[in-house]
């Protein structure tokens, strides 16, 4: 269901119910306007924790800010304040749709968003190539160029991402070239997080399916992203590219406090356990 389609349907059912409480007051008994006016048992519920955010359009925003301009304007043009969303994509690796849009370098995407209402950090000034606002960051608050941002993701990594945007001008490409230069300077800008070397057959190993419950989405998917690296994902949850911080143990990209712990049996995984940093839930290999 698109966005649109979402709120009118929840908008039918709270209207429903408003009129609910007026008509016990009137002439009209509420019973009466309940049976005139009843609504599929098929029609969803309000979200469990309304009046917060539908758990579906929050993830849905900060998703599209990575790159789809055309939804992130339809759904922040409706209700502004989605342009301050923020989204937990597993494990803590927390991310603002303003914060999606800086490190994939996408200027338009960002400035629409602000115009909206986004607070923009050193990631999104970086992006921009806006030189003494970083240059006054770093200054005014030592070493928050080393800070990682959503997903593991660097700082100078932000300025490099923009400069491999095909639709930026020279101009732009000038100022964050400044700002690139400056970071490199600086020599801990791009601490990228520990992840030993790890070889195609051993990647093969660790992949399969880790059950945890009986229910269909209890399950933990371990395989390989596109790009060639390892992930995890909860079955029907987006996937996290793993670490590999010792022999069998994994930790999920922007949550290097979290260890993912493989048991061995005859050179291979029967199962996994998850440790953040206490142990929360393990799952046999199916």
């Amino acid at each position: 269901m698109n966005f649109i389609a979402y709120q009118r349907r929840r908008f039918i059912k709270s209207a429903a119910f408003g009129l609910f409480g007026i008509a016990a007051f009137d002439t009209v008994s509420g019973q009466s306007f309940l049976s005139s006016t009843s609504l599929d048992k098929d029609e969803e519920k309000l979200f469990y924790r309304y009046p917060s955010m539908d758990d579906e359009i929050v993830s849905s925003i900060v998703g599209a800010s990575h790159g789809n301009f055309d939804k992130v304007k339809e759904m922040v043009t409706r209700r502004p304040e989605l342009a301050k969303a923020a989204w937990d994509w597993g494990f803590g690796d927390w991310e603002t749709a303003l914060g999606a849009a800086s490190h994939v370098g996408r200027r338009d995407i960002a400035e629409f968003l602000m115009e909206h209402g986004a607070r923009p950090d050193i990631f999104t000034f970086t992006m921009l190539g806006m030189l003494k606002s970083v240059q006054e960051m770093v200054e005014t608050i030592p070493g928050i160029q080393s800070m990682p941002g959503p997903h593991g993701i660097t700082l100078l990594q932000h300025a490099k991402n923009r400069l491999n945007n095909k639709s930026i001008t020279a101009p732009d490409a000038d100022n964050v070239n400044k700002v690139l230069n400056y970071l490199e300077s600086l020599g801990n800008a791009d601490i990228k997080p520990k992840s030993l070397a790890i070889s195609e057959e051993e990647k093969k190993t660790y992949m399969g399916e880790y059950r945890f419950g009986n229910n269909e989405n209890e399950l933990f998917i371990v395989d390989l992203h596109r790009l060639g690296f390892l992930q995890m994902a909860r079955k029907g949850a987006a996937a996290r590219a793993l670490n590999r911080i010792d022999e069998n143990i994994f930790s999920p990209a922007g949550a290097p406090s979290v260890s993912i712990i493989f048991r061995m049996g005859n050179g291979k995984p029967v199962s996994l356990s998850i440790h953040e940093p206490d142990p929360v839930v393990s799952a046999a290999r199916v």
